[in-house]
């Protein structure tokens, strides 16, 4: 699949993995902390246009509402920016959210495109069947520019996934235990191809914390094939044309990985990284400070309704804060009709607007020395949400409502009675 959207992207009837190709972009995409390094850059060009001002996206999420001064000033660049150049999708705090869930809720995302994004966790809307990847600032200045992008193609990786998902167990869990089982260089440079029974029936927001998370193999993208999960979604939310991209019966793959997940259990990953991964039972028992429930891996409503069915008519551990983050705007709303936040604050937790926030140790969730965390973030890398000498521990939102409640990293079963 991603052989063929490069291909047609750089106008050529094939493209095989190791050609370099320079490819036409359909989005570009920069944030609050990348983005402003882009636009010194591409402000030494001397240009007084954007390539298309309605495909580029400037969304500032990491540090806002602003944390600081130095914050404010890098989102003023954004806004300033976005004004000079009729920037059309340009997101402010109130009508915003985390990129990476935002752009697929907006239908700024289609099957087919070529998306970059000046942050690795741009490959999230393989998902949704396009090819989306991470780049640098100054390669974001150059297509904000000229509208292209160039790439080495990469080769393809395929991960078939059997069986049935056990209670509990989602797409976090998947993507946990395949890079667990794979290493954090597992995929490096390759596309991941997330196909397979148990990905069929997968929900999109499952499907979207598994492209997301594939930066954290390695990989140049992850993705799912188009169907009838991703034109439901879709729906509602796109009104330009598209057109799906299949990999061919007969593609070649540089390795297939088949996974039995029948019984699987949760999987945690322990610190200093995400392929540290342990099924519960072996990890249960560690005690807590801090859970985040959010962030662009594991912030979306079905999220928060999992969270929310285990902690309802429960109390947060005296021990423990609980930051409960929606990933959007809309997804704050909706949690909020369907009484989802209610359950939380009536549990004791702190909700808070849509940030990245303490996912990369920016505020609101600063770790001090000694303490651990149990997130349903995507990294756990040492210092990542605070001080060098706390850690912290990754999950899906239902084993990290269930530890809230207990203290301690628990099987939701033992709370969710």
């Amino acid at each position: 699949m991603v052989e063929k959207i490069l291909a047609a992207g750089a106008g050529k009837p094939k493209a095989v993995p190791g050609d370099l190709v320079n490819v036409k972009v359909d989005l570009a995409l920069g944030n609050d902390i990348t983005a402003p390094v882009a636009i010194r850059e591409f402000e030494r060009f001397g240009l007084d246009r954007v390539f298309d001002p309605d495909k580029i996206v400037l969304v500032p999420d990491h540090f806002t509402p602003n944390k600081d001064i130095a914050a404010a000033e890098q989102a003023m660049v954004l806004r300033r920016f976005a004004e000079k150049f009729g920037i059309k999708h340009y997101y402010e705090v109130g009508r915003m959210g985390i990129e990476h869930a935002l752009l697929p809720e907006q239908g700024l995302v289609r099957p087919g495109m070529v998306i970059i994004g000046a942050d690795s966790h741009t490959c999230t809307y393989g998902a949704l069947g396009a090819f989306a990847t991470g780049v640098g600032s100054t390669d974001l200045a150059a297509a904000m520019a000229i509208g292209e992008a160039w790439f080495k193609v990469p080769p393809t990786i395929r991960y078939e996934y059997s069986g049935k998902l056990p209670k509990w167990v989602g797409g976090k869990d998947l993507i946990l235990y395949t890079i667990g089982q794979i290493g954090v260089d597992g995929a490096r440079y390759r596309a991941m191809e997330f196909a397979g029974p148990v990905i069929e029936k997968l929900s999109m927001d499952g499907r979207l914390t598994m492209a997301n998370m594939a930066i954290e193999a390695g990989g140049k993208c992850g993705y799912v094939q188009p169907d009838e999960i991703t034109f439901e979604y879709l729906k509602d939310r796109v009104s330009s044309p598209y057109e799906a991209v299949y990999s061919d019966d007969d593609a070649f793959y540089e390795q297939v990985f088949s996974f039995d997940v029948t019984g699987m259990e949760p999987q945690i990953a322990l610190p200093p990284s995400p392929d540290n991964v342990h099924p519960l039972s072996e990890v249960s028992g560690i005690k807590l400070q801090q859970v985040v429930i959010g962030s662009c891996t594991n912030g979306r409503i079905e999220d928060l309704r999992i969270a929310a069915a285990v902690i309802r008519g429960k109390k947060v551990h005296p021990g423990v804060r609980l930051l409960v983050i929606p990933a959007t705007q809309q997804i704050y709303r909706q949690a909020l009709d369907e009484g989802l936040l209610a359950a939380f604050i009536e549990a004791e937790a702190a909700v808070s607007t849509p940030t990245c926030g303490p996912c990369l140790g920016g505020h609101m969730g600063i770790l001090a020395r000694g303490e651990k965390a149990l997130a349903t973030t995507n990294r756990n890398f040492i210092g990542r949400m605070g001080h060098p000498e706390s850690e912290v521990y990754l999950s899906g939102p239902a084993v990290a409502a269930a530890s809230a409640v207990a203290g301690e990293i628990v099987h939701p079963e033992e709370v969710a009675r």
